[in-house]
């Protein structure tokens, strides 16, 4: 799909680009509509739509900043997974591609990539996802992704609003769990060690 470009307003909305379901884009084809719209954070739905979303604000910039590297120090320390940032895309089992916020991925689960597998999306859900909601995203747009990273194989999810101050809690075959104001966040049992301090997250000044 040689020079095609993904144009929208730069608003902090989502911006869909509806495709037609008898248009059949290629994983291949979407690798190479990202990397000519680098500015862009593009994901695909299980139907085939395109998803993008600019760059985002300072203040959630910050937070996420702040998230990623407490999960990223943990899995460091614990050595049995590897944690990714929001800019690694994901092929789940059901199509879609998606980049959550913060991703976590057992090392015997990426044991038999190759090394193009890993220059590119991933084809598998992550174990552990966690989404960081914005002051401009719909809380039920990130609550159906949540449940689609559970019912795709993720064993442990995270969605946490700052703007609330609640975190939701995802596991399979479980209710979701809502946390009022926490100040920190276990990961226990399915990720043993993993402890989020979430006053940087409530922060609301850089």
């Amino acid at each position: 799909m040689e020079g095609v470009e993904f144009q929208a307003h730069r608003e902090r909305q989502p911006y869909v680009l509806s495709l037609p379901r008898t248009l059949k884009m290629t994983s291949e084809q979407f690798w190479e509509i990202c990397q000519i719209n680098r500015d862009w954070r593009l994901e695909r739905t299980r139907e085939g739509d395109v998803v993008g979303m600019p760059p985002t604000g300072a203040l959630t910039g910050k937070r996420n900043l702040k998230l990623s590297a407490q999960v990223s120090e943990w899995a460091d320390r614990d050595g049995s997974g590897v944690a990714f940032d929001s800019s690694t895309g994901f092929e789940l089992p059901n199509g879609a591609m998606r980049s959550p916020d913060v991703a976590w991925v057992a090392r015997a689960r990426l044991a038999g990539l190759t090394g193009a597998d890993v220059e590119r999306f991933l084809p598998l859900c992550p174990d552990f996802v966690v989404e960081l909601r914005s002051p401009t995203d719909k809380l039920s747009v990130l609550q159906q992704k949540l449940e689609e990273y559970i019912a795709n194989g993720a064993v442990l999810g995270w969605l946490i609003d700052p703007l609330d101050r609640r975190v939701y809690v995802y596991r399979p075959a479980e209710p979701v769990q809502c946390l009022e104001n926490p100040s920190a966040i276990s990961g226990e049992p399915v990720l043993r060690g993993l402890s989020v301090d979430l006053a940087p997250i409530w922060a609301v000044d850089l």
